[in-house]
């Protein structure tokens, strides 16, 4: 297998979730037991033996690839949850969408201070979700090693936000 296989199953479905937009279609590479596998083996190999606490997750499609990369590595999950999901005391982070803004909360308690955690999302376009999501990482001291992402939409410039940490992708478009 390889990236090159990963990248041939993810379709493009054109005018969703509105006109105008080219969505990444992610599913067929998600029934695909072996493919799925990969991808995930490859989100997590250069973390196996770095001592990481955690795997942060996004809400939601990031949460399919952080809680395997999670499982893969043999660490805790880390959810970052849209405003309002969270049942316990969260600090929280807004961040512009292209038509509004929206808020990510995570447990004040998620990690410890100096934790090494790696953030997992599956998409990273503008940038302003996984930026909001580092930012609330860093306000609780945790050393965001990396984040890693399955695809990356490069004309969007989405990794010129995350001045913080190494920005990974495993395929561009």
């Amino acid at each position: 297998m390889s990236l090159d296989a990963i990248q041939d199953v993810i379709r493009d479905v054109p005018d969703f979730p509105k006109p105008g937009i080219l969505f990444k279609d992610i599913t067929p590479l998600l029934a695909d037991g072996q493919l799925f596998r990969e991808a995930v083996r490859a989100l997590s190999d250069p973390w196996r033996d770095a001592g990481l606490k955690a795997v942060a997750g996004i809400d939601a499609r990031g949460f399919i690839f952080s809680a395997a990369v999670a499982f893969d590595l043999g660490v805790g999950l880390v959810p970052i949850r849209k405003k309002g999901k969270l049942p316990w005391q969260t600090i929280e982070a807004a961040y512009a969408l292209e038509y509004g803004s929206a808020t990510l909360e995570l447990h004040r308690d998620a990690v410890q201070p100096g934790d090494k955690v790696l953030l997992v999302d599956d998409l990273l376009a503008t940038g302003g979700t996984a930026a909001a999501a580092a930012e609330l990482l860093f306000q609780i001291g945790a050393d965001v090693v990396e984040s890693a992402f399955l695809i990356e939409l490069g004309e969007l410039s989405g990794r010129a936000r995350l001045t913080r940490c190494p920005v990974r992708s495993l395929i561009r478009f």
